[in-house]
This record gives structure tokens, sequence and C-alpha cells, in this order.
């Protein structure tokens, strides 16, 4: 008989570490929830203080209401700004180029870069051109619009660095990705 009570106790023993694992992983996981948690009240409380500014911002309020009809847990809805006018504060937006598309739907340092793109260049001859100092920053930074411009379609780049206007032969760039 000592042998099945051993058996036992190795069993025994086996679950209890068993036990131990997974309430140590339940702790671990309560922990995540939590974090989670706390992250999505944040992200509420964004939105909703964003809501606020930008309804203060228009003249005729916003005509989003916020927090109205709050979605049950699992429940997929769609976002109350869904087809909403937004006013676009700090992030500026270059359309892809289509044919009869002026140059002044671009932001107006877009605009300044193209027009004065008249050939090949490089980005560290556009940076003075459009008033900016021939810094290491400026440079890249003016690059990387030259870039977006490529991908948009309104610029060309043959050659790595030398960017041209656009032949247009279709509405995207074959430049871009």
């Amino acid at each position: 008989m000592g042998s099945l009570f051993e058996e036992l106790e190795a069993r025994e023993a086996a679950a209890r570490v068993r036990v131990e694992e997974l309430e140590a992983e339940l702790a671990e996981l309560s922990g995540k929830l939590e974090l989670a948690r706390e992250s999505l009240e944040r992200l509420r409380i964004a939105r909703e203080t964003v809501a606020e500014v930008l309804a203060e911002m228009t003249p005729e309020g916003s005509a989003v209401a916020v927090g109205v009809g709050q979605p049950t847990a699992g429940e997929r809805v769609a976002s109350a700004y869904a087809g909403a006018e937004r006013q676009v504060i700090g992030v500026l937006t270059v359309p892809n180029w289509q044919p009869g598309m002026a140059p002044e739907v671009l932001p107006p340092v877009y605009r300044d870069i193209v027009a004065d793109a008249p050939g090949p260049v490089r980005a560290k001859q556009i940076v003075p051109r459009v008033g900016l100092p021939a810094e290491t920053g400026k440079i890249e930074g003016t690059r990387s619009k030259l870039k977006r411009l490529v991908e948009r379609g309104r610029l060309d780049e043959d050659t790595p660095g030398m960017f041209t206007p656009a032949r247009r032969r279709r509405a995207v760039s074959p430049n871009s990705r």
C-alpha cells in the first residue's frame, strides 16, 4: 500500500505546483488587464477632451454628442465622428495628384516646394529657396516632404535624391508605392 500513497502524494504535489503556476499567471494577466483598462480610459478621456475643444473652436458648436448611448461590452459601434466634417489641426494633408488638380490644394509649404523644383534638384537646393536655413534637420525635413510629393504623384525621383516635376503619364506617379 505504500506505493499507492506515494503515487497520490506525487500527483498532489504536481497538482499543487500547477495551481501555483496558474495563480501566478492569473495575477500577471490581472495586472495586464488593469493596464489595458487604464489605457482605454485615458483614450476615452482624450477623445472627449478633443471633441470639447473642437466644439468650442467651431462657431456652430459640435454636432456630435459624446458619451450618449455608450456601447455594451463586445458591441461594435460606428464612430460618432463618422461622416462629420473635421477641422484638422497640426496635420498637413497632401492629396494624391489627379488630372486637373491645381497646386492650390497643397498646403503652402508643399506649394512652395513644388514651385521651386523646376528641374532636377536636391533637397539641399530647395531649402534656401523656400526660406529655410541650410541645416541638416531642415534639409531632411524637406527631403521627406519631397518624397511625400513623389508618393502622391506630384514629383518624380528618377535618380535617388534628384526630384523633378512629375511627367503625369498616369494619375499616380510611377515612383509611388
